[in-house]
């Protein structure tokens, strides 16, 4: 599976919920779950990002396809970055080296 980093912010919909985020952080996962993707785990964050998501799921398509569903909720806004793990990466360096 692959690994990608979800960045969240708040919608003012959603911060005025804010009393709901750890209900609805169990409802995301298991939407994923319904997508054949896993919540790796979420931490909520002080700074720029309001929720950080560490998420593996089988494809992109199925990543993004989790990022609409998310979205459509109205309670968050997201960036989602494609995560390497090292093994990964060796491969893709040895890849690129020829």
């Amino acid at each position: 599976m692959a690994t990608y980093i979800t960045l969240l912010n708040w919608t003012e919909r959603g911060v005025s919920a804010y009393k709901d985020t750890a209900r609805r952080a169990e409802d995301f996962s298991a939407a994923l779950n319904k997508l054949g993707a896993r919540l790796v785990d979420i931490y909520w964050t002080d700074g720029p990002y309001d929720l950080v998501c560490i998420i593996e799921a089988p494809d992109d398509e199925t990543a993004t396809a989790a990022s609409l569903q998310l979205g459509a909720l109205g309670n968050v806004r997201t960036t989602t970055l494609r995560a390497f793990g090292r093994e990964e990466m060796r491969g893709i360096i040895a890849k690129a080296a020829g």
